[in-house]
């Protein structure tokens, strides 16, 4: 399809494809929401069935889109991760967004059936293999763009090729889980952005903000804090703005590689722009994912 995309809640993008997970509630919630408005047809990505049908009626309700359609999957497993993409396939032939906004926090080490420790498995992991399922249809249906939800938690986190493997991390839950799987986000997000850049997919990561959403309930140790904290934070409405604007925003057309808070670049930490470290994470996750 030709034409630019737009900004703004009165723009229109009637026919665009947008896939989005974690749409039942917060930031992603209010970004389909703001999306929904602009006449995508769009789909939802959502673990709860009861939560993600009631998103669903209240994304219609307020948007007066008809085309939003649901997909229950729970992405902290790869074979799940693996059906929703069949299914979205299975009706769907272009794809001119998708937008890897699920995520959490775990407050203790536990891993999932695939051997992965929760937050991780969540974090990067399903937007990796979800991604790579859909970079087909993402390619024929360029230009496209892929928006990844990151956090400015990076910052502060490290990454070794023995922490994504599940050995060495023992014991390490909580918010040392969560910085280091959104900077393994993010250093997957430059290296698809490197990888997709002629294929005109374009790959941007980005930070919603501090918000009020159900995500500081998980915080470990710190949750007492975080929720008082958060009990003065703006809404969900607020984190979704520069989502929105990945996805939609004839500004940023032909952007790709970048990180964005409050809908502006800004440089993110040294660790997620190493090259040699993205190459060796992106050959290990095609491992663990069954993709290699």
């Amino acid at each position: 399809m030709s034409g630019t995309f737009g900004v703004g809640t009165t723009a229109r993008l009637k026919g665009r494809v947008v896939l989005l997970t974690g749409g039942s509630s917060g930031i992603g919630k209010a970004t389909a929401l703001g999306l929904a408005r602009m006449d995508v047809e769009l789909t939802l990505v959502c673990r709860d069935r009861g939560r993600g049908e009631e998103a669903r009626k209240e994304i219609v309700a307020s948007s007066g889109n008809q085309s939003v359609d649901l997909i229950i999957a729970d992405l902290l497993l790869q074979r799940e991760v693996r059906r929703a993409a069949a299914e979205f396939l299975s009706t769907r032939t272009r794809l001119d967004v998708l937008v890897n906004n699920a995520g959490s926090t775990f407050p203790r080490y536990a891993e999932t059936e695939d051997g992965i420790e929760r937050t991780m498995a969540l974090n990067y992991f399903a937007p990796f293999l979800l991604t790579n399922l859909l970079l087909k249809v993402l390619e024929a249906s360029a230009p496209s763009r892929v928006v990844n939800v990151s956090s400015a938690a990076h910052y502060r986190g490290s990454l070794s090729l023995a922490e994504v493997k599940g050995t060495g991390s023992v014991g390490l839950g909580g918010m040392n889980a969560y910085s280091r799987s959104k900077l393994a986000l993010n250093l997957f997000t430059f290296e698809l952005a490197r990888r997709e850049a002629r294929k005109e997919v374009a790959a941007n990561a980005l930070h919603p903000g501090a918000v009020r959403t159900n995500i500081w309930s998980h915080a470990g140790v710190f949750s007492p804090f975080a929720r008082l904290a958060s009990a003065f934070m703006p809404g969900a409405e607020s984190g979704a703005r520069t989502p929105i604007y990945l996805a939609s925003s004839p500004e940023v057309e032909g952007v790709t590689g970048k990180y964005f808070d409050d809908c502006r670049p800004k440089g993110p930490s040294a660790e997620s722009l190493d090259g040699e470290l993205a190459t060796k994470l992106w050959d290990l996750s095609l491992k663990m994912t069954g993709l290699a």
